[in-house]
């Protein structure tokens, strides 16, 4: 009865602590998927590796064209016309193949820096907000279940808003920032 009644103490005694603790709930992915400097990076991406596609795809069509001409013209071509049209569109091929490795490769690695980048800049902003709103604990990956009390993802969104790029001319504007709301601490 004694340890009992000692460990009842204890629970007592250390439950007041827990009871001033600040949690807040993140969902990462939707900062990555829904935040301007995600769309910006993305964009950037895009406008950099349109040329390239279109490239290649010049290429496909230029390589098509060959391949069409040789069947139609086959049959009538000597050999050794044939034989330099057939080594042609082997080596056309080939090259394609070979730029469109290329250009998958440097598409990843661009589209891994600028993540690294979008990631380094959310955490900053995540630990920005839960430090000026003095939340103790912000959980971002492995939560199962929070109540939406405890979710700030959409503050910290209206804070990427109001900081980040501002759309082109001609893009869809994103909805409108809305002011941060006052994060709310659990019920105790």
């Amino acid at each position: 009865m004694k340890l009992a009644g000692l460990a009842l103490v204890a629970a007592f005694v250390t439950a007041p602590a827990f009871a001033d603790v600040k949690i807040a709930v993140v969902d990462y992915g939707r900062l990555v998927e829904e935040s301007p400097q995600a769309k910006t990076a993305l964009d950037a991406i895009r406008t950099e590796f349109t040329p390239k596609q279109r490239d290649m795809q010049q290429q496909e069509v230029s390589l098509k064209a060959k391949e069409d001409k040789l069947e139609k013209d086959g049959a009538t071509m000597s050999p050794d016309q044939r034989a330099r049209a057939e080594k042609d569109l082997r080596d056309g091929a080939r090259d394609l193949q070979r730029k469109k490795a290329e250009v998958q490769d440097d598409f990843n690695a661009r589209r891994n820096e600028e993540m690294s980048r979008l990631q380094k800049t959310l955490i900053e902003e995540v630990r920005a907000y839960a430090k000026a709103q003095n939340f103790d604990l912000v959980i971002a990956d492995g939560v199962i279940y929070s109540v939406p009390a405890l979710d700030i993802t959409p503050a910290i969104l209206a804070s990427l808003q109001s900081r980040g790029p501002k759309p082109a001319a001609g893009s869809a504007a994103p909805s409108g920032a809305t002011p941060m709301p006052k994060p709310t601490t659990p019920a105790k």
